[in-house]
């Protein structure tokens, strides 16, 4: 059984026979799953300071040694590669021509804690998550934090000034926009639940309320955490908790779990339909083919 059902209506995302396949081991800790335009998966392998591919026909290879301890990944609206990178506490920009730019580093004259996670919006806005995992021994480099909170910001289509989101979070971590880019949803890992916030013109942040808790119990000992976070077409939450990928309704309804053997750090889509939830999980790269798609963003063509 590759899913528990918690609600009849998980039958309708999930196969009752589809499996949870292991593509790739041998790694450290896997984060950071973005899907090629070549058929790709690009991964992050922190504590080996390495980033990975994998292709179906031609296996594992090393993309950066060292990579800064890189986490979250995504591709902007025009194709270039947006990377959270723990060591530097930045977020960067690669272009497919292999030239890298620095876009963000500092909230003020103080630098940032350890940039988390990063989404790219439709006007290409791109926001990420700043806890200070990073700061950490082995996800980054162990060492004080310079700011007094941990917070979600927003870097303007084509630069400039960061914007704080938000900054009443514990340890904001896996985050991603409605359809509609009318709410945003960020998960907190201490907390162990997810919140919606309502986005206004200015992209300020409004009636932040719980949509979904006690996923885990944020303690990080035992790995089960709230982490890594997406949506489906029908915008369904995937999102890693206790035992696998928790399935979570649009209005905050545990519908089921995608059982995978080891804790789950993110999730993504992939394949040619977008309909491969690939599952990175501790030393592994795991997928599972579903009966829905994801939630198209700007790079999902």
């Amino acid at each position: 059984m590759a899913v528990t059902v918690d609600s009849e209506r998980v039958r309708e995302l999930v196969d009752e026979n589809a499996a949870v396949e292991q593509v790739a081991t041998g790694f450290t800790f896997t984060e950071g799953p973005i899907w090629m335009p070549d058929g790709s998966l690009h991964f992050s392998d922190m504590p080996a300071d390495k980033r990975r591919r994998w292709h179906p026909q031609e296996g594992v290879t090393v993309l950066r040694d060292p990579s800064n301890k890189c986490n979250g990944m995504t591709l902007d609206n025009d194709g270039n590669l947006i990377v959270c990178e723990h060591v530097t506490s930045s977020v960067v920009r690669e272009r497919p021509d292999g030239s890298r730019e620095t876009i963000a580093t500092h909230w003020g004259d103080t630098q940032l804690n350890s940039p988390n996670d990063v989404i790219v919006a439709s006007d290409g806005s791109i926001v990420f998550t700043d806890p200070t995992f990073g700061r950490y021994p082995g996800f980054g480099i162990e060492r004080e934090q310079d700011l007094d909170f941990q917070g979600v910001y927003r870097i303007p289509p084509g630069g400039g000034d960061l914007q704080l989101l938000g900054d009443d979070f514990a340890q904001p971590n896996g985050l991603c926009l409605t359809a509609d880019e009318s709410q945003l949803l960020v998960n907190d890992t201490v907390r162990a639940h997810i919140r919606v916030f309502d986005v206004g013109s200015d992209w300020s942040l409004a009636n932040g309320r719980v949509l979904a808790e006690n996923i885990g119990t944020g303690d990080m000992a035992t790995g089960e955490l709230v982490d890594g976070m997406k949506l489906d077409e029908l915008g369904n939450i995937y999102v890693t908790g206790p035992k696998g990928v928790w399935i979570i309704s649009p209005a905050g309804e545990k519908l089921g779990v995608v059982l995978v053997p080891e804790n789950v750090g993110n999730v993504n889509w992939g394949g040619d339909d977008w309909r491969t939830l690939y599952m990175p999980a501790s030393t592994s790269v795991y997928r599972i083919t579903l009966e829905v798609g994801g939630n198209r963003l700007g790079y999902m063509h």
